[in-house]
């Protein structure tokens, strides 16, 4: 009886940790991937999209990442928005 209880303490302490950290990080500003943009990266990725986006969805597919030319690859990767910046180069 007493493994039981123990283990239902210890459960409802780790779903109370969980539930808290996610709190925690949603009052930061924090998203699922971990990473809020600054007002510089919000305005080049802006600028990007635009110059970018040639089926209008307002977001960069595939193909249209595939044709950002090397100058602008490399104002993406110095403001860190590039792979170089921790994100998995693709094969």
């Amino acid at each position: 009886m007493k493994k039981v209880l123990i283990a239902v303490i210890c459960a409802a302490c780790a779903v109370a940790f969980s539930t808290q950290a996610q709190d925690a990080q949603k009052a930061q500003g924090g998203s699922k991937k971990g990473h809020k943009m600054t007002e510089e990266q919000k305005t080049l990725w802006k600028s990007m999209v635009a110059k970018y986006d040639t089926n209008g969805d307002k977001k960069l597919d595939k193909e249209e990442r595939a044709k950002i030319s090397a100058e602008d690859k490399e104002k993406l990767e110095k403001a860190g928005l590039g792979k170089k910046q921790g994100k998995k180069a693709s094969k």
